[in-house]
């Protein structure tokens, strides 16, 4: 295998051990990405802003590391982009918006000290809708990211310019945020792996956007190993997040392919969903969910209907208000700032700001019975199988950017409201678009979810087909 070719498509694991092993330095693989970048990101617009020269001299520096024999972390010499919602110290940090499109933190979300500490090379920020609040990654500060496989259609969002990286070997690990699918749909729109952790697992700190209820953030990968190792990342306890859990989290690394025999896990029918869903979608996810059975676990002969009945509105009420609460409130009372702001995102702090408290109050209590409901089902399962969403990736209507598409977050959205976990693994392709399985698991069990995406991973070898074609359009 000649490396230099192939660093685009390797994993973060194995870049480590090339790096550390003296096969290639740090500083080439950066080289090489970049380039990349430089060449076939025109027509995608994955990046809002590319590191350059701070992702080189990072590299240098971990290369002078390794030169001295000094130790160094679980992501030495590997790529890592941040959605750009996340604060970077000394890079361009937008969240999106057209108010915040020259801001330059001068200082790091924890994700990035973290992905630093550890020796990992932030490439960049990936494109994102204004502050994450869109199922397209579309904004007013750069051209809106496309689907690698097919650049008439949306990577999808929030972290749409993360997956479409990803499926475009522009490097093997991403930071994205999901507060209702951002992260598990463009994987499964772009054919790579997200995974949303529960409730309260990963801390969350500098960023922009939701803080209460809903939003996570979590890795993106195309190798169920490499997302292992940047949980365990990022995953530490936090004393400024209020909201995060205080112990530690387990080994997602030391089980991963222990398997996933006498497993309970059962399919989810999505009733509310079927009417606006692709059959084609649905009986090719289906069929990878069977196979669950290859592995040792035991799939129930019955399958789960989810009492939803309110769900999407009680996800609204708390997440528009959460968010105008912590952000828009703000933004919108300056009439120059408000201004900048995309139709979607002014239009849900307008609609946030006429939520009466008695609303919000029924919200919560919706939500509460959802998550008792929810645990009554785990009690009979272990895992829940279903689509992550139930067609394949839309076209691109550039002259509607308000257009909000049930279809997306029918599967996904109630996760969130649970603050359960879940991972978007690659499944197979419809009409050649990329579909994919959601894994549902139950809080802080993201050890068995990677388990059993890791034994989906290598009966589906799902990272043997790219983009290749598309991608040459783009250039």
């Amino acid at each position: 295998m000649n490396l230099a070719n192939e660093i685009h498509w390797l994993p973060a694991w194995r870049l480590r051990e090339c790096v550390v092993h003296g096969e290639i330095s740090a500083e080439e693989i950066a080289r090489r990405l970049l380039e990349r970048i430089a060449n076939h990101d025109g027509g995608i617009h994955s990046f809002l802003t590319v590191a350059g020269e701070m992702a080189l001299d990072e590299a240098r520096a971990i290369d002078r590391r390794i030169a001295a024999g000094d130790a160094v972390g679980a992501l030495a010499g590997v790529r890592v982009t941040i959605k750009d919602q996340f604060l970077t110290r000394g890079l361009r940090t937008t969240g999106g918006s057209k108010a915040l499109e020259n801001h330059i933190p001068d200082h790091d979300s924890v994700y990035a000290a973290r992905i630093r500490e550890a020796g990992g090379i932030i490439l960049g920020k990936t494109n994102t809708p204004e502050f994450g609040m869109y199922w397209r990654t579309v904004g007013l500060i750069a051209e809106e990211c496309r689907n690698p496989w097919d650049l008439k259609r949306t990577s999808g969002g929030s972290s749409g310019g993360a997956a479409a990286a990803l499926a475009s070997g522009f490097g093997p690990l991403a930071i994205g945020s999901d507060s209702g699918g951002s992260i598990r749909l463009p994987a499964a729109q772009c054919g790579i792996l997200g995974l949303l952790p529960s409730y309260g697992r990963v801390p969350r700190h500098g960023g922009f956007g939701s803080a209460m209820f809903f939003s996570a953030i979590g890795p993106m990968a195309r190798d169920v190993r490499d997302a292992a190792t940047l949980l365990q990342v990022i995953a530490d306890p936090l004393t400024d997040d209020p909201f995060c859990r205080t112990d530690p989290p387990p080994d997602y690394l030391a089980r991963l392919d222990d398997g996933i025999s006498g497993v309970r896990a059962a399919w989810w029918d999505n009733t509310v969903a079927a009417e606006f869903s692709d059959p084609d979608v649905i009986a090719t996810v289906r069929a990878a969910a069977d196979r669950i059975v290859e592995f040792g676990a035991l799939l129930s002969g019955a399958s789960v209907v989810l009492d939803t009945d309110m769900i999407d509105e009680t996800w609204r009420v708390l997440d528009f208000v959460d968010r105008h609460a912590n952000l828009g409130e703000e933004l919108m009372r300056d009439p120059e700032t408000a201004g900048k702001l995309t139709p979607y995102a002014r239009t849900r702090f307008e609609w946030a700001d006429q939520v009466s408290g008695a609303q919000y109050s029924r919200a919560v209590m919706r939500r509460a019975r959802f998550v008792r409901h929810l645990d009554a089902v785990f009690a009979e399962t272990d895992l829940l199988l279903s689509p992550t969403m139930g067609i394949t990736s839309p076209v691109v209507n550039p002259n509607d950017i308000t257009q909000r598409i049930p279809a997306l977050v029918s599967y996904t959205l109630p996760v969130n409201v649970a603050g359960y976990c879940a991972a978007s693994v690659p499944c197979g392709f419809v009409n050649g678009l990329p579909v994919g399985l959601q894994i549902i698991g139950r809080p802080n069990e993201e050890d068995l979810v990677l388990r059993a995406s890791r034994q989906y991973e290598k009966a589906l070898n799902w990272n043997a087909r790219h983009p290749e074609g598309e991608m040459d359009l783009a250039s």
